[in-house]
Parts: structure tokens; sequence; C-alpha cells
């Protein structure tokens, strides 16, 4: 195992930049493998064009008879650039993407044969639905499932394969994707908001909620990948000790990015340009061999679709340069962990962020509702919006290194806090013209002013507003954005329908003006959310306690995190709202509890492999090493050797203790997954994995870690973290 560590070194250090040719003009290349609305002008009747680009923007089912020539248009385009195959691209709940390829070859008989895709194959297809997650919604046997396109999302062309976006759904209409409840919870949003909006702006006929996600990850030789079992299997590091130098001096971030990773990116970035992914910013991150990338923010549904997309296609590029892509939340200890940072807004039809503040009071006044009544959706649901980034590698983050903890807070900064101080203020009832006119001039049209100067900044805060969005910090670097952007919009639309639901009612009953029942009831949501937001340290013993005395949880560990899911009010929002029926709920619940059982159940497994098999043999035969040199110590000095060979008959009883500890925290450690794999229950289950297994990882890494600095460096047989972190 040894020599396969310092192949792995030796092969890592002859790796060159692999040569990328950058076209000069982005641009040029940009969506080429894209069904977009240049090509479907080209490929399609007017008739079609027209259709798709309706159900595009108002979500109108497209006839069958229109399919027919839109398939045939789309077929051609594809053959045209080489494609010899077609699949729906769907997102099932393992949190990856899926694809069956089909040919569009097709034998006549007589030894003729010709390329067909028709309309049925493009809007609907069977794919066996077997062994997907499906939380019980259907029996193995009942291997039906159903994708059906989703022209929101335009079709792609990846290597040969024309992928076609689409929902994935039960033979009973039960969502087995993530994108169906996120459609379902985006159409809600826009209903909600677009009601709220017209208080201000009658034209306003859609709104869109918005997202710019930041996908943060590790760049690793595949090799040096190759020699850690852990990394192969679980997608982190398991044990390791830590390196003389990580992180600490900062000269990582935003530095001058290696020649590997250059190239990397720039391949990545022109097959982003292929696929329409708008990729714009690239950097080095904190940790060592860690990097970001983000792209322009889109609308939310296709900015989900890109995200999934571009994690497999960072995994193929990446082979290519003979890098692995780490995407796990935590892959090593004691350095930065990554994130997916989503930022979130909401924009009108008629190009107007309503996050965004504007040039008049009135336009500010809008902002303020939404921000206003974002937070408090925050507030009211804060344990759901945890549980939607809960997971087992997010776990591990959470709390860690700069990543936010497991307490739900908002950050807006100190001016902010000062405008809904002011606003707390405000009259209750009919606002005096002299009130109205102050608010208007000295809080609300003074907002503007105050975000152009506002440069506070919590890298802690799990969620905070950055000027025209709210930054969702503690989405996991693996998760699907689907999940969050669920539950964030359809907090957000709940929230927004109370709200209209109390401005109406003020202008009805109490004959006040939309501006005056506006200010009233933004006036009680500050005060009642006001709880939530925390401008502080989020990593403090003192804010703990703090967020204790205000009542919000602090579920730290994602099967306390995921009782929320299936609470009283999660079920009735979601089915007021139409995202989600109590079925679905129940199903999410269990496969999620079930996928964090199963991931700390291989990661158990692989740690105790890898503590008994590669570090107890390798502590052994060093200890021989040390033995055999007393011994020979002894026969030369007598019985004056023990004064010679005093610090190496220390390390031999030191490695001794190490290895017992080992071997009796590996065969509890058994024992409690043969406990939990009996619990028929699967929430029961979990929370033993979690309670009861998972506790044995960190005492079984604390004595491994203590052997690697023991053991002869030329023996040990796992790459290390100061090779794994530096060799590029």
């Amino acid at each position: 195992m040894s020599t396969l560590r310092f192949q792995a070194i030796k092969e890592t250090l002859n790796r060159k930049a692999v040569k990328v040719d950058e076209p000069s003009r982005r641009s040029d290349i940009f969506g080429t493998n894209v069904f977009n609305e240049t090509v479907m002008r080209q490929f399609l009747t007017k008739e079609a064009y027209n259709n798709v680009i309706e159900a595009m923007k108002t979500g109108k089912k497209i006839e069958r008879s229109v399919a027919d020539h839109i398939s045939t248009g789309m077929k051609e385009w594809a053959i045209s650039k080489g494609v010899t195959h077609y699949t729906h691209w769907f997102q099932p709940l393992t949190g990856a993407t899926a694809e069956k390829h089909d040919s569009f070859f097709e034998p006549l008989g007589e030894g003729l044969a010709i390329e067909k895709f028709g309309g049925g194959q493009l809007v609907q297809q069977e794919p066996d639905a077997s062994s997907f997650p499906s939380g019980g919604i259907r029996n193995t046997f009942e291997a039906r499932g159903y994708t059906a396109w989703d022209p929101t999302s335009p079709a792609f062309i990846w290597g040969t394969t024309l992928c076609i976006p689409t929902v994935f759904v039960s033979y009973t209409g039960e969502a087995l994707d993530n994108k169906t409840p996120l459609l379902r919870a985006l159409q809600a949003v826009d209903h909600a908001a677009t009601d709220v909006a017209k208080y201000f702006d009658k034209n306003v006929k859609k709104v869109n909620a918005t997202l710019g996600w930041e996908q943060e990850y590790f760049l690793i030789d595949s090799a040096l990948v190759a020699s850690r079992p852990d990394i192969t299997l679980t997608g982190r590091t398991l044990l390791g000790h830590s390196p003389a130098k990580g992180q600490q001096l900062d000269d990582h971030y935003f530095g001058s990015i290696p020649s590997r990773a250059i190239a990397f990116m720039m391949d990545l970035e022109i097959e982003c340009m292929k696929l329409g992914i708008p990729v714009k910013t690239r950097h080095n991150e904190v940790a060592p061999n860690q990097f970001e990338l983000a792209p322009i923010f889109e609308e939310a549904n296709l900015a989900v679709d890109h995200n999934s997309l571009i994690m497999d296609v960072m995994k193929k590029v990446g082979e290519r340069h003979n890098l692995s892509v780490l995407m796990h939340e935590k892959p090593f200890a004691g350095i930065n962990g990554s994130g997916k940072h989503n930022n979130w807004s909401l924009a009108t039809d008629t190009g107007v962020n309503l996050l965004s503040p504007g040039s008049t009071p009135m336009k500010n006044l809008q902002f303020l509702t939404f921000f206003v009544n974002t937070i408090k959706a925050v507030y009211d649901h804060e344990e759901l919006l945890r549980a939607a980034i809960a997971s087992a590698s997010n776990d591990h983050r959470l709390g860690a290194n700069e990543a936010p903890p497991a307490i739900l807070s908002v950050f807006i900064g100190s001016q902010l806090t000062k405008v809904l101080d002011e606003l707390e203020k405000v009259t209750d009832g009919k606002l005096s013209p002299q009130e109205k006119t102050d608010l208007k001039l000295n809080v609300v049209g003074k907002i503007p002013e105050i975000l152009l100067d506002n440069t506070d900044r919590n890298r802690t805060s799990p969620f905070a507003f950055t000027g025209n969005k709210f930054e969702f910090r503690a989405v996991g670097s693996l998760a699907n954005c689907a999940n969050a952007m669920t539950v964030l919009n359809s907090i957000v639309a709940k929230q927004l329908k109370e709200f209209k639901v109390e401005v109406d009612k003020l202008i009805k009953n109490k004959k006040m003006k939309k501006d005056d029942a506006v200010f009233n009831v933004l006036r009680e949501y500050i005060k009642k959310s006001k709880k939530i937001r925390f401008e502080g340290n989020n990593y403090s013993d003192e804010w703990e306690k703090e967020a204790e005395k205000r009542g919000l949880s602090n579920n730290r560990t994602t099967p306390k995190a995921l009782k929320a899911q299936v609470s009283k009010s999660t079920v009735k929002l979601f089915e007021e709202l139409e995202v989600m029926n109590k079925t679905e709920i129940e199903a999410r619940h269990e496969i999620e509890l079930e996928e964090y059982a199963m991931r700390i159940q291989i990661e158990g497994r692989v740690l105790g492999d890898i503590a008994r098999n590669h570090v107890i043999p390798t502590a052994i035969k060093y200890q021989n090493i040390l033995i055999r040199n007393v011994r020979g110590l002894k026969d030369i000095y007598g019985e004056d050797f023990a004064r010679h060979s005093k610090e190496q008959l220390e390390i031999i009883e030191s490695i001794s203790a190490h290895i017992a500890t080992i071997n009796s925290k590996v065969n509890a450690m058994i024992e409690a997954r043969k406990v939990a794999n009996k619990m028929e229950d699967v929430e029961e289950r979990a929370f033993a994995y979690c309670d009861d297994v998972k506790p044995y990882f960190d005492e079984i890494r604390y004595h491994c870690d203590k052997l690697e600095i023991l053991v002869d460096d030329e023996v040990w047989p796992l790459t290390k973290y100061r090779e794994l972190l530096f060799t590029r």
C-alpha cells in the first residue's frame, strides 16, 4: 500500500497541465449545444415555435400534434450536430441526475432503417422506476414511473446525446423527483408575489424567482484519490493527521490559480458555454486546493438544472485532466469545507428586482415589503429551512471553519437594522401626513444611499442580505439546489399570501390608504420576526445561548433536523400551496432518513476496514522494527540497554495502546451497527446511526492519526494530508 502511495505522488508530480484551446470570444460558442429560441426559429414551424414559447412563459400545455413538429425539428438539429441518441434527463430523489439513452435509429424491415423521434417520445417516457428511491410511494413490482418533458428548461446536447429535461412521477401521479415540487413552488411564489407587486405596479403579470449559485469544490489528482479508499468510497477522508501548514496563512484565497487547475477551469468553462450555463467567476477558495465557480443568476428552475448538470460536467472534465473533483461538504478535517451559496431574489416581468431599492420612496416601499416578508417567512419556518439543507455530509460542515452554524438566523447589516428599528415606531393606524412624509424622505427614501455605502459582510451567517438578494449560505456543496429552493419559495409564497390578506383587510375594514396599511402590517412583522435577526459572530458560544433564549432551534444533526419535514405545519403549508401532498412529504422524509443511515453505515464500514487492514498492520510492522532495534541494543549494551532504548520502548508502548484502543472501538462500532441494522423503523435506525455509531468515528480517527505521526513515513500506506492538499 505504501508503494501505491509513493507511486501516486510520483505520478502526480510528473503531471503537466493539459493544453486547452480557448476561443477568443466565448460569446461565439455560448448556447451552441442548446435547443434555444434562436435554434427553434431555424428548425421549427412558426406554430410550433409559438407553442413552445407560450409553454415556457405561461405553462400552457403543448398539443400532441404540435409536439410531433417540435420533436422532428429537435431531432434534425441534434443529428446535424452529430447526435445519435436521446434521453429524458431527470433528477430522481438520489440527489444526482439520471438518464437512459435511446437511439434515433429504427429499422423499417427489408434492410431499411430511418432516424425517428416522435412527439410521444419527446413528451413522455416510461423508465424502469423500481431502483429509484420512492419512500414507499410505489412497490418494487410496480416499476412504472413516467418522465414528462419540461419545456421551461431547454433541451441540450452532451456528447452524442440529446438531453431533454423532464419531471419524474409515479404511476399514481406523485412526484418522484426534485424538479416537480420546485416547479409547483415557483408557481406558488409567482402568484403570491404578483398579487403583492400589483400594489406598486399594476402592469406586473408575472414574478420569477431567480437563483445564482456558487459552487465550491476541491481538485485532487486522481492518482492520489485512488490511493485513498476513504475518498474513493465516501468522498471524504475518514482519517489523516493535519499538516503543519493548512490554511492559516490565508495564502491560497484569491491567489494565483495553479496551472493544472486553471486548465481544468478553462476546459470546464468552454463546456459550460456550449451548454448555455453562464459561468462568470472562478477563483481560489480559502483551503488549499479548494476553488469556486459561479454563474450569472437565472430563473430558479433553469439555474437548478444547470447546477445539477455542471456537477456531472465537472467530473467528466476532471477525468480529462487526471483530476478528481471533490464536492463533499467536508472532505478534509481542520480546514474549510465547501458550500453552495444560493443567491435568491424575485424579479418581475417588467424587469424589476423586488429585493433591490429604487429611485423613489414607492419603489423602496416595494423593496421593504418583499424584504421584510422574506425575513418573516424565515422566522416562521426556520426549522423547515434547516431541514432543507440537512444531510450526513453537510452535518460535518455546519458550524466548522467559517461555515454557517445549524442555527438559522438572518443577517441584514447595521444600516438596514436601523431602518427596521425606525419602522417599528410607525403609528398604529392611519399615519399623519407629517409622519408619512418623514418616513418616505428620511427612512424609506434613503435606503439606496444606505445600501450603496453598506460594506457589512458576515461570512458566518446562514441567511444574509447582500445588497439586492438574500444569500442562503448553509446549502451544502453536494446538494441539489431544488430542495432548498422549493422550501424557500414555498415559505415566501405563504408569507406573501398572508401579507396581502392583512393589508386588504386594513384597507377594507379600517378604511386605510394602501401605504398606511402596508406600513402597519410591516411594523408588526418587523416586531414578530426580530428574534431571527443577528448581526454578530454566529460561531460564538454566546450566540448559541442567545439563540436558545430567543427560542430558535439548534438541530445539529440530520435526523433531528428532518423532523420538521413532517410536522403538521409543514404538511399544511405544502398542501395549501399544492407543492406536495402528505404522501410525497412523508416519502421524502423516509428517503432522506434512509440515505443518512446508509451513508453513516458505509463510512463506518470503510473506517473499520482501513483501521484494521491498513493502519494496524502498518503500526505492527513498524513496532516490529523498533523491537528488533531494542533487541540489538540489548545485545550491544546488555543490562544497560534500557538507558539507550528508552524512547523506542515508549513508542512501542504507545503504538500498542493505540492499536488496542482502535481495535476495541472498531468492535464496539460494529456491534452498534448490528443493533441499528435490526431496527425496522427508519427514523429510529437513523437516530441510532447518528447517536450510537457515528461517535466512534472521531475516537477511532484520533488514535489512527496519532499512529500516523508515530510510524515511519516510509511505511505509512495512506497518502497524507500534506500530499493531498499541496501536491499540484
